[in-house]
């Protein structure tokens, strides 16, 4: 089942969030109709919206991750609320490219490193806050991690995998985001990072371990590790009818006013989880109504 857990290790020195994505991300490549190597980038994407959006709290707290390297996946965007609910969106989902050098899917090549990795949150405050850096690598971990050493000066291990079957389902997908506390002992940071280095793949280590739990519980031998929190990571969509009728009024009174006197209808689709909106000329006649009240 899928979890996203908070944790603290060795006293509370070390801080995690970590999670298992596999139904999440499986959601996602079948609304998105992906290829393997589309699901794999998507899904790393999502799973970091997932761990970063535990972090969110209320409803009014919103968090965007967007990443566009130029390369054939044509960009991705993850939007994540509270309770780790999260959608995503990829530009090109049937793309393909051949495995790398490694003999695995060529997620870096995919997304490509010419561009940006952009988290943005909007807390409720004034302004959202906007981090931006270069892409690292393109393979979305590198990138998270340096994003938080460079956008947020909390250096990061992250880790994000995701396992395509060989019917396009995903077999495994998870993460991993391991911070030291400031007044962390570097002896400590030195024997996570070798222990680290060490380690198989998340999707290696939650098809060996089955849980996200005992994963940790692998990794943290030792270090008095301690679950603080638990949560079920959703795919989910707000998308609506109403909030489709207002892009329909947006595009304009003349362009309604067009369709509705061609005698058209029109068709909308959420591009986050392709829900098919459909407007009668008579409908949009209403809303021509609504505009002119």
């Amino acid at each position: 089942m899928d979890k996203i857990i908070r944790a603290t290790a060795k006293d509370g020195m070390v801080r995690i969030i970590a999670g298992d994505t596999t139904s999440l991300v499986d959601t996602a490549s079948k609304i998105h109709e992906c290829t393997p190597v589309a699901s794999a980038a998507l899904g790393r994407m999502l799973t970091a919206g997932a761990l970063m959006g535990i972090t969110l709290k209320s409803e009014k707290e919103v968090m965007s991750l967007k990443i566009n390297g130029g390369g054939e996946a044509k960009g991705i965007t993850v939007t994540a609320y509270e309770g780790a609910k999260v959608k995503g969106l990829i530009g090109n989902p049937s793309g393909n490219l051949p495995l790398n050098s490694k003999g695995k899917l060529d997620v870096g090549g995919y997304i490509g490193k010419n561009g940006d990795f952009i988290v943005i949150k909007d807390l409720g405050m004034k302004d959202p806050y906007v981090g931006q850096v270069p892409i690292y690598t393109g393979e979305v971990g590198e990138d998270l991690a340096y994003y938080f050493t460079v956008s947020e000066q909390t250096p990061s291990a992250v880790a994000l995998g995701v396992l395509v079957d060989k019917d396009l389902s995903i077999k495994v997908s998870g993460g991993f985001i391991i911070q030291m506390m400031p007044d962390a002992d570097e002896l400590l940071a030195d024997l996570i990072t070798y222990r680290l280095e060490e380690i198989p793949s998340i999707t290696t280590m939650l098809q060996e371990h089955k849980t996200i739990e005992k994963v940790l519980e692998f990794i943290f031998e030792g270090m008095d590790l301690k679950i603080l929190e638990e949560v079920t990571p959703e795919y989910t969509c707000n998308c609506s009818r109403e909030r489709v009728e207002g892009a329909l009024i947006s595009i304009g009174e003349k362009e309604l006013e067009e369709i509705y006197k061609e005698g058209k209808e029109e068709e909308l689709k959420c591009h986050f989880c392709n829900t098919s909106y459909k407007f009668t000329n008579k409908e949009i006649g209403e809303l021509l109504n609504r505009i002119n009240k």
